[in-house]
């Protein structure tokens, strides 16, 4: 009999969830995706909006709970500051982001023939700071990022600890990147939701969570799919007809399915003065992944809300 648990995705998620609304529904996305992921971590960052790095872990495990994961995932606090500040104190025991840092080292070198993913939805640091510790896991991870704008400068994720970025590019780990390209279509920007879909889709939907949650914005909530639509409802919606894209959780829909997005293979370019520098002779490689399938991502999310299994955590 074939074991189906090894054909699942070993992810640890990395994300700045309080940020925006998108990490939120790709937290949910994940952890409702039990046919396709192992979860062996959640860990948080912080970046310039959505205040301090508690209060980044206080919106997951908001999401968390609500997906009746908890305790049983625990949300680990991760760096605050940049790796440039950062990264000369990674030989101490106690450093800003230690706890996820030694939390990534220890699920990469956890035994296993499948490569644990990294899905960073933030900044880059925590990745970096775990690769610059210990050089040796990065054949033992793959890391998917949600940033840049590529080939155009800018983005969010990206500007938040370029040093990362730029650390990471020249590494040997195996690095996706999932762009983001702001208004454009071949980006994460086109994976877009209204709020009368969610409403109409999403309304009750989930797991019924032990105990009721409050809200970022106020309010309880005992089911993911109401805080979906109450999140939507707190933000301002774009383009026509009004929508909010929904970045992370089309990140994370190209791990359950490689062919929802395009995947180009380049050498990897390097961040100058906030402008992509080409270096068409580095036999270092990176993927860009493009042009996402917006409607079958998005239907898969909606079906994954209403018709969940919960995500299988492995933990130390």
């Amino acid at each position: 009999m074939v074991d189906l648990s090894q054909k699942k995705v070993r992810i640890l998620l990395d994300t700045d969830a309080n940020n925006e609304i998108d990490d939120q529904h790709a937290i949910a996305y994940l952890l409702l995706s039990g046919d396709s992921f192992v979860v062996e971590g959640l860990t948080v960052n912080r970046t310039n909006n959505g205040g301090d790095i508690e209060a980044q872990a206080l919106e997951a495990e908001r999401v968390v709970s609500l997906c009746n994961m908890h305790p049983d995932l625990p949300v680990t606090r991760g760096a605050s500051g940049s790796f440039e500040e950062i990264a000369p104190h990674i030989d101490k025991t106690r450093f800003d982001g230690s706890d996820a840092v030694n939390l990534m080292i220890r699920r990469a070198e956890a035994y296993s023939s499948r490569k644990l993913v990294f899905l960073a939805i933030g900044k880059l640091t925590n990745v970096a700071l775990a690769l610059k510790k210990r050089p040796d896991i990065a054949d033992k991870v793959k890391l998917v990022w949600l940033g840049s704008n590529y080939p155009k400068p800018g983005e969010y994720n990206l500007e938040a600890d370029v040093e990362s970025l730029n650390f990471v590019l020249d590494s040997e780990v195996e690095f996706e990147i999932a762009v983001v390209r702001y208004g454009a279509d071949s980006g994460t920007s086109a994976v877009r939701v209204t709020l009368s879909d969610v409403v109409k889709k999403l309304s009750g939907k989930g797991p019924t969570s032990r105990l009721p949650i409050v809200g970022r914005h106020g309010g309880t909530f005992t089911n993911f799919g109401d805080y979906s639509v109450n999140l939507l409802s707190n933000v301002d919606l774009y383009y026509d007809p009004p929508s909010r894209a929904l970045y992370d959780m089309a990140a994370t829909a190209i791990l359950k399915n490689p062919d929802w997005a395009e995947a180009r293979t380049i050498p990897a370019p390097t961040l100058e003065n906030g402008i992509w520098r080409e270096r068409p002779g580095n036999s270092r490689k990176v993927v860009i992944r493009e042009n996402f399938n917006q409607k079958m991502i998005v239907d898969d999310f909606y079906q994954t809300i209403c018709n969940y299994k919960l995500t299988e955590v492995v933990s130390d």
